[in-house]
């Protein structure tokens, strides 16, 4: 689901001091609270408030204008906050906590490294479509140290389809070593084959 980009019907102006939109995005109707998440990206200091409204916020498109604001402001402090996000049990606010932090990514590529080492297999596997948003140099970087210690097979599974779209010979030595590391896990040394055999095809039609 893409960031929020046109208001819901019946928007009203959010009011110009910044204290009156800070408190109206917890306590307007929901189109005050959807224009106040826009206001507040321009607001300095506004983090902690989009924050706190995120954690209660139910309605989906005035959650989408706090992440939006959020990206906007692409501070780490802002990355901090949209972090947590990823954790929870809906997963319309996970899409829109990962889609701010693609929209920052210059911001987050730090940040969305440290989750390639989360405790969490799942968020390992969503940090790897993650880090496929954001520069290929230090992405495929990060693939590799992932796949040579990696110990879930599906994990190395998402980071292999990632690094066969992105098509990185220099990611070919990983890939083999952990093709030998999984020798007894099929889905996965099929995988991997594929995404050698891609990433070979690509790079000899670059050269040819």
């Amino acid at each position: 689901m893409p960031l929020v980009r046109k208001p819901p019907s019946g928007l009203k102006p959010a009011p110009a001091d910044p204290a009156g939109v800070l408190k109206l995005l917890v306590s307007g109707t929901d189109e005050q609270r959807w224009s106040a998440a826009r206001a507040a990206a321009d607001i300095p200091d506004s983090v902690a408030a989009l924050g706190n409204a995120l954690a209660r916020e139910p309605n989906p498109t005035v959650r989408e204008a706090l992440f939006t604001a959020l990206a906007r402001i692409a501070t780490p402090r802002s990355v901090e906050t949209v972090l947590p996000f990823l954790r929870s049990d809906d997963a319309l606010v996970r899409t829109g906590a990962s889609d701010a932090l693609v929209a920052m990514k210059d911001v987050a590529l730090p940040y969305v490294a440290k989750l390639l080492r989360d405790p969490d297999a799942d968020i390992r596997i969503l940090a790897c479509g993650l880090v496929r948003n954001m520069p290929d140099g230090p992405a495929v970087d990060l693939y590799c140290d992932l796949l040579d210690s990696e110990r879930e097979a599906n994990v190395c599974a998402a980071a292999v389809e990632a690094l066969a779209e992105i098509g990185a010979p220099r990611a070919l030595a990983a890939l083999s070593r952990c093709a030998q590391r999984f020798h007894a896990t099929p889905f996965l040394v099929f995988s991997i084959k594929v995404a050698v055999d891609r990433i070979g095809s690509n790079d000899r039609t670059r050269r040819g």
